[in-house]
């Protein structure tokens, strides 16, 4: 096979299925490695603020998505201190309408279902399952690519290739074996139920977000509003790799004692039979992105910790600009291709690295005890509703 205009993509989650859509859109053939001999759920639920679904609308999305995605009416912060909400922030089609793009709240598996649909049916992409990457290096031309599927190997040439596979990245170990993933110290815990679970009160199109005393729980509907997905972020020492670890609910539940926590927030944990868990880890988004002709995007080059809700959108992102930068490169020789995912790397660097701030600055506040819980439950109050999501902006009016 030639390398002119193939790009390789390791991983098909989310950012690289967006990615390989995105490098279609412009042109290249797109090639995507994934080790899993199927496409199975990765954690839950996913918020998508409009940076990225406004992306995936303009990928041709929106009639996948359509009966799966939940725009949830409102933002909920509550208050474990205050026993109850402190400040509702409006979204539905009012949020829609003034920034030019949905929020929705998804179950990240019917998101990856909806991609890999729509890269099924394009003819410029060649997903291939239970495929491993497993080398590469540099060609006259381009890039050799060595992959295996089960015992056959096999060495294509390609132009460029983008690590999209997540927070233990087999690419960024080939290009930085330096950078490791660091631990938080955080645990999340994740569970779904069937909304008919809960009092319909509980039920609503709206994300909730209790705050607590060194933890705190979120929950939203998904799959259409049938089921709930709810994730309580506790501290730990537990720090395992993965995403699907069986949890026991009696340490979730005994971390939401009466005395720290009112009756609804307890309602909702004590609902989930099934809890998972998984650690959660960072790579410094100031680490190296790109080494000649290979790029990483996603966790792989930038996971963060999820209390902004961003780390699918920072993905999706991540594999827009790239796909512009490649299609905007002078040529396809190896010297053209470095300079296009350095660019990527240049434009990507300093708006990912503020958002990693705000989710670690956002999991801070979230945990604020005693008097200092106090005056952040006043300061929201202060600020109101619209002036809360105004400070969102930055995030949600992004644009390529």
């Amino acid at each position: 096979m030639a390398a002119s205009r193939t790009i390789f993509v390791v991983g098909a989650g989310i950012g690289g299925l967006t990615a390989s859509l995105a490098l279609a859109a412009r042109g290249f053939r797109v090639v995507v490695l994934e080790k899993a001999e199927r496409l199975e759920e990765a954690g839950a639920g996913l918020q998508l603020s409009p940076n990225a679904s406004r992306i995936l609308v303009e990928l041709g999305l929106r009639e996948r998505l359509g009966s799966r995605a939940v725009t949830p009416e409102a933002i909920c912060i509550l208050s474990a201190r205050a026993g109850g909400e402190i400040a509702r922030l409006p979204l539905g089609e009012a949020a829609t309408f003034r920034v030019g793009a949905p929020y929705w709240v998804v179950h990240r598996a019917d998101l990856q279902a909806a991609l890999q649909a729509e890269v099924n049916d394009h003819p410029d992409i060649d997903l291939r399952l239970g495929c491993q990457f497993e080398d590469v290096a540099p060609h006259a031309k381009g890039l050799t690519v060595v992959q295996r599927s089960g015992t056959a190997r096999r060495q294509e040439l390609a132009v460029a290739l983008i690590g999209a596979d997540g927070i233990w990245s087999s690419v960024r170990h080939h290009l930085f074996p330096d950078v490791q993933p660091q631990f938080s110290g955080l645990i999340a815990w994740r569970g779904t139920l069937d909304a008919t679970q809960l009092p319909r009160e509980y039920t609503s199109r709206r994300v909730q977000l209790w705050m607590g005393p060194g933890a705190h729980l979120v929950a939203y509907p998904i799959s259409g509003a049938r089921q709930i997905n709810v994730v309580a972020v506790l501290p730990g020492t537990w720090n395992r790799p993965g995403w699907g670890a069986p949890g026991d609910p009696f340490e979730v539940k005994n971390a939401f004692v009466p005395s720290k926590w009112p009756g609804p927030a307890r309602m909702m944990v004590g609902a989930v039979d099934n809890w998972r868990k998984w650690a959660l880890f960072t790579v410094a988004g100031s680490s190296r992105w790109s080494s000649g002709a290979i790029a990483l995007l996603g966790d792989a080059a930038h996971a963060m910790l999820p209390f902004a809700a961003q780390g699918a959108g920072m993905a999706i992102e991540d594999g827009t600009v790239l796909a512009k930068c490649l299609a905007e490169s002078h040529g396809d020789s190896p010297a053209d291709m470095a300079a296009a995912l350095k660019r990527y790397g240049r434009l990507r660097r300093s708006r990912v690295a503020r958002v990693q701030r705000a989710a670690r600055q956002a999991g801070r506040i979230y945990h604020l005890t005693g008097p200092a819980a106090m005056a952040r439950d006043f300061t929201i109050r202060a600020i109101g509703p619209q002036r809360m999501l105004a400070r969102q902006d930055w995030i949600y009016d992004w644009r390529v």
